[in-house]
């Protein structure tokens, strides 16, 4: 790293503070919306996919 004029610096780890629950219908509905995002925006890849 010192070829590129970096430092190398220990940060400190952090920790995760909330915790996301996919159970019930609000999971449902989270994992609904993010798959139709996934699904669009990814929409040639996936037609590519399923022609070869």
């Amino acid at each position: 790293m010192k070829k590129y004029g970096v430092e190398i610096v220990d940060r400190p780890k952090i920790k995760a503070t909330k915790t996301l629950d996919l159970s019930g219908q609000e999971g449902e509905k989270i994992i609904k919306l993010l798959t139709e995002k996934i699904l669009i925006r990814h929409q040639k890849a996936f037609e590519r996919l399923s022609n070869m």
